[in-house]
């Protein structure tokens, strides 16, 4: 017997990869919704700031790579 999810997930698959990308992102937006709510006002004007710190250049972007392997090393000891 299939559940509803199941079934969805079967629909999905006959789509489009740029419709299941959309659905996708629609899901997960809507799971994410909850904490956006709940951030600290604080933390959205510090989001804001370095934000507009990046767009006028004064900031510069970190590789996401070499923030994680930073991180593992730091965790590891």
């Amino acid at each position: 017997m299939h559940d509803q999810v199941t079934d969805l997930i079967q629909k999905g698959r006959l789509l489009s990869r740029e419709d299941r990308e959309r659905v996708v992102d629609g899901l997960l937006e809507s799971l994410n919704e909850d904490v956006s709510a709940a951030l600290d006002p604080a933390w959205e004007a510090e989001i804001e700031k370095r934000l507009a710190e990046y767009d006028r250049g004064e900031l510069q972007a970190i590789d996401g790579e070499a923030v994680f392997a930073k991180a593992r090393k730091l965790a590891s000891g």
